[in-house]
């Protein structure tokens, strides 16, 4: 990370007070099998469109499209991924981009895939 302190509340500190061209870099999930032979990485970094499949928790095995990326929350919001309220209302459940696995990339930018390809 960016701090050499080995103390686990300033690392959470520093995750916390980070500016988002740095909490951007925290946004990262793993590929599946296939697209990590394809792009010669394990991760990517989530963005609105991928289709993901939450890998661990209450919602394990649910595939949706990532609805909303929340920098500064450090959080996603996958559509199937809700919670009822007591009125009955179904609002967004959001989760962390480290509990879900990239299955199909959003690649309408460009440049995408060439950032995403590892070193060949």
């Amino acid at each position: 990370m960016f701090t050499t302190s080995k103390q686990p509340r300033k690392q959470r500190k520093a995750r916390y007070n980070a500016p988002l061209h740095q909490k951007q870099k925290f946004m990262g999930a793993r590929l599946s099998s296939d697209l990590s032979v394809k792009y010669n990485t394990r991760s990517a970094p989530v963005i609105t469109g991928d289709t993901v499949t939450v890998m661990r928790g209450d919602y394990k095995g649910v595939s949706g499209k990532v609805e909303k990326v929340d920098l500064h929350a450090g959080v996603i919001n996958v559509s199937g991924v809700v919670s009822t309220k007591v009125n009955g209302e179904e609002v967004p459940r959001p989760i962390y981009p480290s509990v879900v696995m990239i299955t199909k990339l959003e690649l309408k930018d460009k440049t995408r895939e060439e950032r995403i390809r590892g070193k060949e």
